[in-house]
């Protein structure tokens, strides 16, 4: 059998136009794919649709068009693949491995606290699994329900989450999850313990990011994720996803953050600006700096060409 074809994506939420921290990741991404002789896909991660700012998702394509890095398929959108998210959802949910929680977040504080477990882990609260272990009394994989019945019969706000202890021989048995990343080496996390079950569908009805990144990057063949190390946290629990669902799991490369000036990841929280495009080869040279790449002068197209020389040399 061949070798898979190299399939890499960039996947920006529409929240905002890039900044300097994401075209990091922009041209991390599309380098790893043309080094590899690959392909480069974009998608619009729109699922969190409150938090998106109308004509963002255009601001970036042409972002993204100004410093050459140009998709090789049309660009995708989540908020429209609801569809895919329900099926995955509906397998986990027969599988057993899927159940409602009406809790809120005052509810799992205080449950922690009255385990004596009130640390929060960064700025996310633990969650206890309150709800897997009062469904009528049975476990969790014995429970079965349809997700529409069961919210139109529910008094309250439901959300949905996936046992965390799914790879354990038991839930009192929690293990780690132990990845490789190709950057920072290897990785674990027991998600269990440090994470909980965690949220697929929100409350609101939305599609939370774990799910809708996992089951985008198999259904877009990826093989490939290379993002800002800020997602490497997350790693674990789209591992986990993808063994319930039973899909392949990409190769990780998790790139050097840009700080702000608060010494925090930039980001359009803490007032990152949006790209200055005036000369797009200068916010690359910025970009391509972070990367450990070595400057490059005009014209745009060459400079492209010589750092992905330099990629394909020092990564693996």
């Amino acid at each position: 059998m061949g070798k898979r074809l190299y399939r890499g994506r960039f996947a920006p939420s529409p929240t905002g136009p890039l900044h300097a921290g994401s075209l990091v990741a922009a041209l991390a991404s599309w380098l790893d794919a043309r080094a590899h002789g690959g392909q480069w896909l974009l998608r619009i991660e729109d699922v969190d649709l409150p938090r998106c700012v109308p004509g963002a998702a255009d601001t970036i394509v042409a972002q993204l068009s100004a410093c050459g890095l140009q998709p090789d398929e049309p660009p995708v959108y989540q908020s429209q693949r609801g569809a895919l998210y329900q099926a995955a959802l509906d397998q986990l949910i027969s599988a057993g491995l899927a159940y409602p929680c009406s809790c809120t977040r005052q509810d799992i504080a205080l449950a922690l606290a009255s385990a004596g477990h009130a640390k929060e882990r960064h700025g996310e609260l633990i969650y206890p699994g309150t709800c897997r272990q009062d469904l009528n009394g049975k476990p969790a994989r014995a429970w079965r329900f349809s997700t529409s019945k069961y919210a139109q019969n529910s008094p309250v706000a439901q959300s949905i989450r996936l046992q965390s202890a799914i790879d354990s021989a038991a839930d009192s048995e929690p293990s780690e999850l132990v990845w490789h990343d190709r950057r920072l080496g290897a990785q674990a996390q027991d998600v269990s313990r440090e994470v909980g079950d965690f949220v697929l569908r929100r409350a609101d009805g939305l599609w939370a990011y774990q799910l809708a990144v996992v089951v985008d990057d198999a259904a877009q063949g990826i093989t490939d994720i290379v993002r800002g190390e800020d997602l490497a946290d997350n790693t674990a629990r789209q591992i986990l996803l993808q063994r319930a669902l039973g899909l392949p799991t990409p190769r990780y490369l998790h790139t050097p953050l840009v700080l702000g000036a608060n010494g925090e990841k930039l980001s359009k929280q803490n007032g990152a600006r949006a790209l200055d495009l005036s000369d797009p080869l200068a916010a690359l040279n910025q970009a391509a700096a972070v990367l450990g790449l070595a400057p490059q002068p005009k014209p745009l197209p060459d400079a492209l060409a010589n750092w992905v020389a330099q990629w394909a040399a020092k990564v693996t």
